[in-house]
Order: structure tokens, then C-alpha cells, then sequence
């Protein structure tokens, strides 16, 4: 699911929300909240789409976790602890222009 609520978490929740609400406002109460869960589902797929489309090219795959800072930049320090000393790209050597000189 999406916040990974078990069965026990969802019977709790359900218990608590008829003993706030009552049996006569919950499933009013419970509609509503779909509601606004379809809505903010439908805008968040929007800006991901309207993201993906103002990025251009390379960003076809683009995922809303990839923007979050700690995946970003657990996958930048992966990519970087992942290289060993012999698959290790060698620096460039510098060359001078000799117009420079």
C-alpha cells in the first residue's frame, strides 16, 4: 500500500474514525477522503508528465523518487563507493595547446 499499513493499522484506523466520526458520518467521511486522495494522485501525475515533458530528451524515465535529495544522493555516492581501484577510469592527461605558449 501506500504508506505500507498492514490489516491491523487499517482495522485500528477504521475503529478510531467510527469512534470520532460515528457510524452515520464515516462512510461520508471516507468518500470524501478518496476523493481527495484521487485528486492529489491525478496532480501529482500531471506535474511528473508536465516535468518529464519541460526536461526534453533523457528524462523519459523519470521517476518523482529520483528527485527526492537522499535517493539522489545515495546514487551518486553508489556510483562512486561501486568503482574499484582497477575498473577506476584513469584521469585525462592535461595537454597544452602549444598556441599558448
Amino acid at each position: 500500500m501506500f504508506f505500507d499499513l498492514g490489516a491491523g493499522e487499517i482495522l485500528g484506523l477504521a475503529i478510531v474514525g467510527m469512534l470520532l466520526l460515528g457510524p452515520e458520518r464515516l462512510p461520508k467521511a471516507a468518500a470524501e477522503a478518496a476523493k481527495w486522495v484521487k485528486k492529489v494522485r491525478t496532480l501529482s501525475q500531471t506535474a511528473t508528465a508536465e516535468l518529464r515533458e519541460n526536461l526534453g530528451p533523457g528524462f523519459e524515465n523519470l521517476q518523482p523518487a529520483d528527485l527526492h535529495p537522499k535517493t539522489f544522493v545515495k546514487k551518486q555516492l553508489g556510483d562512486l563507493l561501486d568503482e574499484t581501484p582497477a575498473t577506476k577510469p584513469k584521469r585525462p592527461t592535461a595537454k597544452i595547446d602549444p598556441d599558448l605558449i
